[in-house]
């Protein structure tokens, strides 16, 4: 996982974004922390999974899907599935290791079931 930090991308309110394993940082914002940094190897491994464009594919489509519901841009980029497995997993920094293959759609459905 390579770190590119630079003073324009990510755009908004961003801190880094995550382009096929490349990780674009914003350099005004400070480095990456640890938890960060698992953030992003998180949806490198989802991308990985989904062949890259299966994860590009997935993630607009359901972030139109879920703007269109609710109207509101962040809330929608939270509820993602993608987001949600790598912000409740961003602070075990193992998960890597232990994570089964398409871990965002697993805690997807046992929060359904819960």
């Amino acid at each position: 996982m390579k770190v590119i930090y630079n003073k324009h991308f990510p755009w908004g309110g961003f801190f880094a974004i995550n382009i096929c394993g490349l990780i674009f940082c914003r350099s005004d914002k400070g480095r990456m922390s640890r938890e960060e940094q698992n953030h992003e190897y998180i949806h490198t491994l989802q991308q990985r999974e989904m062949l890259f464009v299966g994860f590009y594919v997935w993630y607009v489509v359901e972030f139109a899907w879920r703007y269109m519901k609710c109207r509101n841009w962040m809330k929608a980029y939270r509820e993602l599935y993608f987001e949600r497995e790598a912000y409740q997993m961003q602070h075990d920094l193992t998960y890597r290791y232990h994570r089964r293959p398409f871990g965002w759609w697993r805690l997807s459905i046992s929060k359904k079931k819960g």
